[in-house]
């Protein structure tokens, strides 16, 4: 049995929704393809454990154990979950979960999320959280083999004997602590990026809501919400996997620190999550100000901004919006003209293609729209 092995239920988008989709994902994993492995070294402590199964029901009840935020909730069905509980009971083996030991000691789950909480469900009885009417549906085992007598049974109702054991049973669990670098935990984004073996695996802004959580997760959604912005996207819903986003996010961080930029982008990203968590500085308020401005001056007064070969391109994107989240007042008539001189830039264009994370290109990029826009 594999972790989070189950379909993904999420409602179809309409076509435009998807080409768009496909097209920024595309864009952005060809400027991306040679930033993946950030050049640091990690000092981690890494001890196993083996709590019991009625231990680990009790720690999530005390929040000692914690499930990460981010927006993919419990999605295994009964009988997958009727089949782990069955495992236990029977005697076969159940693959190891990862939690991360953060600065408050707490545990976090990086890997078993679905088999911790069907655990827990089973022990309480009931399979799921309250749905819209706040009722939860009776976990009772369903879909197993019929060599076993277990179909159809709830917790309470097994035998003594099998309640014990079940109860008694171990998970082993790796804790993972790290220990250097002390200035952030970006290791849990890459060990969450390698152990998310699931059947949709998340994407790394997904991760970064998992692993960074804070204030900043909520405010980004907000500002993803400004309908100018999808449009500039060409999005009708925002994107299923969070790629605008992790725009924004960028943005954000490349507002008015882009000449303190150091590649590599994810590492960038990382940083900027990490250490914007709470998004209460100056910096934050002012970006909250002038994004939404900045996306009705570009949404209104230039048609289909940001696509040179009709693909939208994130390179041309990101530096134009750092230019003009400088500006406290857009002339519209200047704007135009200004955005169309850059664009047919050649040292602006040379920058905007191949590898456009690299430090010298995108600080050249970004001067260069400075130069035309401010």
């Amino acid at each position: 049995m594999t972790e989070d092995q189950y379909e993904d239920f999420r409602i179809p988008e309409i076509k435009k929704q998807q080409i768009a989709e496909e097209l920024i994902d595309e864009q952005l994993v060809d400027e991306d393809c040679d930033d993946e492995i950030p050049d640091i070294h990690f000092d981690l402590s890494v001890t196993p454990s083996d709590p019991t199964l009625e231990l680990l029901a009790m720690k999530l009840d005390s929040e000692d154990l914690i499930v990460p935020f981010y927006q993919r909730k419990f999605v295994w069905k009964i009988e997958q979950a009727s089949r782990l509980i069955e495992s236990f009971l029977i005697g076969l083996p159940v693959p190891q979960v990862f939690f991360y030991v953060n600065d408050e000691g707490t545990l976090e789950i990086i890997d078993g999320q679905q088999r911790i909480m069907s655990i827990k469900y089973f022990l309480e009885g009931y399979f799921g959280e309250e749905d819209v009417q706040g009722k939860r549906k009776v976990f009772a085992l369903k879909g197993l083999s019929d060599t076993y007598s277990y179909n159809g049974k709830t917790f309470k109702d097994l035998d003594k004997k099998d309640q014990r054991k079940l109860k008694n049973a171990t998970l082993r669990a790796i804790n993972i602590r790290q220990l250097a670098p002390s200035t952030s935990n970006d290791c849990v984004f890459h060990i969450f990026q390698r152990l998310n073996t699931g059947g949709t695996q998340l994407k790394p802004q997904e991760i970064r809501n998992a692993v960074y959580r804070g204030n900043i997760v909520k405010e980004l959604q907000i500002l993803n919400e400004n309908q100018h912005w999808l449009n500039i996207l060409g999005f009708k819903l925002p994107h299923k996997n969070q790629r605008d986003v992790e725009l924004i996010l960028r943005l954000f961080g490349l507002y008015q620190d882009w000449a303190d930029y150091e590649k590599p982008m994810i590492g960038f990203l990382n940083r900027t999550m990490y250490s914007n968590r709470e998004f209460g500085s100056e910096k934050a308020r002012t970006f909250k100000e002038k994004f939404p401005k900045v996306c009705e001056a570009i949404y209104k007064n230039i048609d289909k901004p940001f696509r040179p070969k009709g693909v939208i391109n994130t390179a041309m994107l990101d530096s134009i919006f750092t230019a003009l989240l400088q500006v406290d007042e857009i002339d519209a008539e200047r704007l135009v003209e200004n955005y169309n001189k850059l664009i047919k830039d050649d040292a602006f264009l040379a920058n905007t293609f191949g590898p456009t994370a690299d430090n010298s290109v995108l600080k050249n990029r970004i001067q260069l729209a400075i130069q035309y826009l401010n």
